[in-house]
């Protein structure tokens, strides 16, 4: 796990990151297994009306995806920092709702209050963005508003930056020579070793009962993909290059495409998800 080196609060503000690239982001960054989505649905077993809580939302990928499976679903709040991608998650939801009502809140995600009485979330999702938050204060916050029953599920699969393959080493060498050798993150800083994991971070919350869940992961990837995916990314995203991002892409491409065998690049990973509830709560 890692983490900016600089408080939450000040890594990220409302568009600066990321507000750009939102229609690549919704196009390029990988969606989540459907055992992972079946796993977030049985977690909601036995609730009539289950209500989501989706912090560092995105452009919706875990709301959309949830819907079709859990259909009974009531309500969701989408929360982000950035207006651009609640815009575009929200637009994602609108079809497929039905009549699942939905709220966002532009905001740190420890911030979120519930929109009105009666949305006490059972089911707050964090996918790949827990490390952008302030972690205690935001699992804090979510024993205020939560219900007594709620679970929280924090998950992710790294990134392209921290896979160990031939094509991504190429790749990072390639990025240190335009951007130094520190990975970037957030609008100015530089990612640091992790000060902590998760796993601690749940521990000294009020949902301390957790387990684990991991799920291998294969994706084949286009150079082309890789290269509109390296616009999501804090390490790699265009401003980061000011006026040599297109040189930057166009030299890329040529390296993944000599690495791309038949055609494709090969990511094996694993999908990890930490389900954790209060104690005394339902397994």
């Amino acid at each position: 796990m890692t983490r900016p080196d600089q408080p939450a609060s000040e890594a990220v503000s409302d568009d600066a990151l990321f507000g750009p690239e939102a229609a690549d982001y919704a196009r390029y960054r990988p969606g989540l297994p459907d055992a992972v989505i079946h796993l977030l649905a049985a977690a909601q077993h036995g609730v009539p009306a289950p209500v989501l809580l989706d912090l560092g939302t995105g452009t919706g990928q875990v709301a959309r995806a949830l819907l079709p499976v859990l259909r009974r679903l009531a309500h969701i709040s989408l929360v982000d920092v950035n207006a651009s991608m609640l815009q575009a998650a929200r637009a994602a939801l609108e079809p497929v709702r039905g009549a699942c009502t939905v709220d966002v809140f532009t905001g740190a995600a420890h911030d979120f209050a519930p929109a009105a009485p009666g949305l006490a979330p059972t089911l707050i999702t964090c996918c790949r963005s827990f490390h952008w938050m302030a972690r205690p204060e935001v699992l804090s916050m979510a024993d205020q508003v939560a219900a007594p029953h709620a679970v929280v599920a924090i998950m992710g699969d790294g990134s392209l930056w921290t896979y160990e393959a031939d094509w991504t080493a190429a790749l990072r060498v390639l990025i240190q020579s335009y951007l130094g050798e520190n990975r970037r993150a957030g609008t100015r800083g530089t990612y640091a070793g992790p000060d902590r994991s998760y796993e601690d971070d749940l521990a000294d919350s009020a949902f301390s009962k957790v387990s684990e869940h991991s799920f291998p992961v294969s994706r084949a990837w286009a150079p082309e993909d890789v290269i509109g995916y390296l616009r999501t990314t804090s390490f790699a995203r265009p401003a980061l290059f000011a006026g040599r991002h297109l040189e930057f892409e166009a030299t890329a491409l040529r390296l993944l495409q000599d690495h791309a065998g038949g055609g494709v690049l090969t990511e094996d990973t694993v999908f990890t998800v930490l389900l954790a509830r209060r104690p005394g709560g339902a397994a």
